[in-house]
């Protein structure tokens, strides 16, 4: 049985660092809804910097932007992963996916909804 406390890992911490943006980077380029979600994060920031948002209204959109890119990374971990064990096709690795996208489909409901909450306000205050 390994030990748990013992440091078997020789590797610097820096390819650590290395190895998780690299999966970042990858799936930005790789995965269309990854891209999505990198670009709403942009323009929300944009949007937050010329609405002036709150410093509490930046925290609730950080949680959210890493929440929902987090998760997009989760599942494709998960489904590349299930593609990887199971080429064929297979009724549970399609729950599977399923399940893992529909988890990103309402993080990202959610989190568009709490944005119209912060952003729908100050919008109407032009008007």
């Amino acid at each position: 049985m390994r030990n748990l406390f013992k440091k078997d890992n020789k590797a610097p911490l820096y390819k650590s660092f290395y190895h998780a943006f690299c999966g970042i980077l990858s799936c930005l380029k790789e995965e269309r809804n990854m891209f999505i979600h990198f670009s709403i994060m942009c323009l929300v920031i944009i949007f937050g910097f010329i609405f002036n948002i709150k410093l509490s209204e930046w925290i609730i959109c950080i949680i959210l932007f890493s929440l929902v890119m987090a998760l997009e990374l989760v599942n494709t971990a998960i489904e590349t992963t299930i593609d990887i064990c199971s080429p064929q096709i297979n009724p549970k690795a399609k729950i599977a996916k399923d399940t893992a996208a529909g988890a990103v489909l309402l993080t990202a409901i959610a989190s568009a909804i709490i944005g119209l909450i912060i952003f729908i306000p100050k919008i109407m205050a032009i008007f």
